[in-house]
């Protein structure tokens, strides 16, 4: 089972979404940054569930716990461990469908492949798991100094932000529970999520993440192109179906004399729909991508479907889970960004190193 994500900046995860704890270990981090605990604890409020009437009303606080790796608040290039006690456990609100095959879920395909499953909501499958992420890129930004990674939700359902990102004020995202930084269209977009809610339904969403100030020389030509790596990471994240980066699926539209774009003296370029990126290697401009979720699959309605028998039998919704699972996306982008690109800043600057003894 794959639990690590990254080479040099590595995380590890444990836990499962109802056991005692999850937690994780990040390797890597070099030693002498002083780390900002209360920096860390607001990216993991924000993930947190409960936080608003229009996700899961899970209670977590979500308070992080390290346990090494850490001397006097200063990091010291050991690893450092830390865990999350899960202090809302509601095992028996899933005993009822602990045979039970939950559609769009990865009840099936985890039982076929390992023979045994932990049906406590979806055990390690679950996006439980995303607060250890939350954790690892909020450690990750601390390395990466002055880059800015900005997400938000561009999304839910229809209705979409009809702006480009340039016309956005980012300190506007966490001023709503839905995560946009168009209070006019965050407005519909909660009372959309309210009305699915009500419906015993849930609904989909994209999420879109702006990265500046990144230098120049970030990823690989070949099998470690930058964007590659962003792709893996956003796709690992739960209920994501999709991801494009720059001028993505719109940019299989043009001609190539619209899309390129052209250099300034300075090696700036006039546009960027290249989204920051080219040859696998970033270029110093913005890089923004956008990614796709599903609804959430389990809804508040009876449907059809199989138990590990074979046999047909009816599912009735039960437990506390998101409508919509964008709003607290948004954090979880920013993490993943985050560790990809700490990852790659410190293989860049092994290569500096390496180019300066040469």
């Amino acid at each position: 089972m794959a639990n690590t994500l990254g080479r040099i900046f590595k995380l590890t995860t444990f836990g499962e979404s109802h056991g005692p704890a999850i937690g994780g270990i990040i390797d890597g981090v070099p030693p002498g940054i002083v780390l900002d605990f209360d920096a860390i604890q607001y990216e993991m409020d924000r993930r947190k569930p409960g936080q608003s009437a229009i996700v899961t009303q899970r209670k977590e606080s979500d308070v992080v716990q390290f346990l090494s790796g850490i001397f006097e608040g200063v990091t010291t290039g050991a690893p450092i461990g830390f865990q999350i006690h899960n202090a809302n456990q509601k095992p028996a609100d899933y005993k009822h469908n602990q045979d039970i095959y939950r559609p769009s879920h990865s009840d099936f395909t985890y039982d076929q492949k390992y023979g045994i499953r932990d049906f406590r909501g979806g055990g390690r499958s679950s996006a439980r798991e995303t607060a250890n992420w939350v954790v690892g890129g909020a450690v990750a930004r601390q390395i990466l100094g002055e880059v800015k990674i900005n997400a938000f939700v561009s999304s839910v359902g229809e209705l979409f932000i009809d702006k480009p990102y340039q016309a956005l004020d980012f300190s506007q995202t966490d001023s709503n529970p839905v995560r946009c930084p168009d209070p006019e269209t965050a407005e519909k977009m909660e009372a959309l999520i309210r009305d699915v809610r009500k419906q015993g339904d849930t609904v989909g969403g994209t999420v879109t993440c702006v990265i500046r100030d990144v230098p120049v020389g970030l990823g690989e030509p070949v099998f470690d192109k930058l964007h590659a790596a962003l792709g893996h990471a956003m796709l690992s994240i739960n209920a994501a179906h999709g991801f494009e980066y720059g001028s993505g699926f719109c940019g299989a539209k043009m001609n190539g004399s619209a899309h390129n774009d052209l250099f300034n003296p300075d090696g700036t370029t006039q546009s960027n729909l290249s989204g920051g990126i080219q040859g696998g290697i970033s270029n110093g401009m913005d890089i923004y991508f956008r990614v796709a979720f599903k609804p959430v699959a389990t809804i508040m309605q009876t449907q059809w479907t199989i138990d590990k028998n074979g046999n047909q039998v009816e599912l009735e919704g039960k437990g506390r889970h998101d409508p919509c699972v964008v709003p607290r996306a948004v954090p979880i982008v920013e993490a993943m960004a985050a560790m990809v690109l700490a990852d790659f800043y410190l293989l860049h600057q092994i290569h500096i190193n390496n180019k300066i003894r040469l």
